[in-house]
């Protein structure tokens, strides 16, 4: 019964975070995004514990599929693409002067002001 619960939940989650990037992504104003954020947000931490809850039923498969070179390099190319991609965006910092009333415009959209 819990995994099906879990399952739900990562399937709920993952529609909830896909649908909100998506409008996000295609949405390009930084308004819409503050407005989508709490939803993409929670939904997120929804999908962290779903996710910890699917692994723990099924590591041993996933390890399993890690003994397939191909699927160990796709893996490794998928991990480093992450890696590279994390580096860039943190590099990429907004000016202090842009970012700070930014910050406070966001907190005040979301605090419903």
């Amino acid at each position: 019964m819990t995994r099906k619960f879990i399952d739900i939940t990562l399937f709920v989650s993952f529609i909830a975070m896909s649908t909100s990037g998506m409008m996000m992504f295609v949405i390009e104003k930084p308004s819409f995004t503050i407005q989508m954020h709490p939803v993409h947000k929670l939904f997120g931490l929804i999908m962290i514990a779903a996710v910890v809850g699917h692994l723990s039923f099924n590591y041993r498969m996933l390890f399993n599929y890690l003994k397939t070179t191909a699927v160990a390099i796709f893996a490794g190319v998928l991990i480093v693409l992450m890696v590279v991609l994390y580096g860039v965006a943190l590099n990429n910092q907004i000016p202090a002067e842009i970012a700070e009333p930014m910050d406070a415009l966001a907190a005040q959209a979301e605090a419903g002001e």
